[in-house]
């Protein structure tokens, strides 16, 4: 039977984004190493604190070349929050510490404007409607964040919904089987199990059909 590998580099929030997946019909396996996905319907790759931390560690288990190849294979990957932003090219958290590379952008710290940073809570997202993996939801949906850092991608149209919290930001990324929430779905209640719902679905494809 085909799995979802739940990648483990020592930040990633994985019981809770495991126990959601598995509720809506996931088979998940926690992968410490690459030669553990090997064979996986879909990646997911999670992430809390430091840009350069989380690098760091993609670096030293060896999971840099083997996301890019999930990408290139069109295997369906899911960055959360810390795993979304080193989709990106770099992050102002850790200048100089090259990130992913996957969706060309950075990752800028939200102004300081007199509103409490980090954001952590709920807030609505405005949304593609054709986006598969966001099929189902209702525009406005809540979701909880909690980040004090938003990805600015250079092509707009990657950008698959949206959020303001002092500034419009990117409140999730997505280009064909990849998709990338700065929220955490695992902690969003229904609107969040509905997005994950749709990825294993999509898992659950052939790579050959259109996303």
């Amino acid at each position: 039977m085909s799995f979802i590998a739940l990648i483990d580099y020592g930040m990633g929030n994985l019981m809770s984004v495991s126990k959601a997946l598995e509720y809506v019909g996931g088979k998940i396996r926690i992968v410490e190493k690459p030669a553990e996905a090997e064979g996986a319907s879909g990646v997911v790759l999670p992430g809390v604190g430091n840009f350069g931390d989380g690098m760091e560690h993609l670096n030293r288990s060896g999971f840099v070349p083997f996301l890019k190849e999930t990408v290139r294979s069109n295997v369906p990957l899911l960055g959360i929050c810390l795993g979304m932003q080193m989709l990106l090219d770099s992050s102002e958290e850790a200048p100089g510490v090259p990130g992913l590379s996957i969706f060309p952008g950075r990752v800028l710290r939200f102004p300081e404007r007199g509103w409490k940073i980090p954001q952590i809570g709920w807030n609505s997202i405005s949304f593609d409607p054709g986006n598969p993996f966001l099929k189902n939801l209702k525009q406005d949906s809540f979701f909880y964040f909690v980040h004090s850092y938003y990805a600015l991608p250079d092509d707009p149209s990657v950008t698959a919904a949206r959020c303001t919290y002092m500034i419009e930001f990117a409140a999730a990324l997505s280009r064909g089987r990849i998709f990338a929430a700065q929220f955490h779905p695992e902690k969003s209640q229904e609107c969040g199990l509905a997005i994950l719902r749709n990825f294993v679905t999509i898992c659950g494809k052939d790579g050959s059909e259109s996303c």
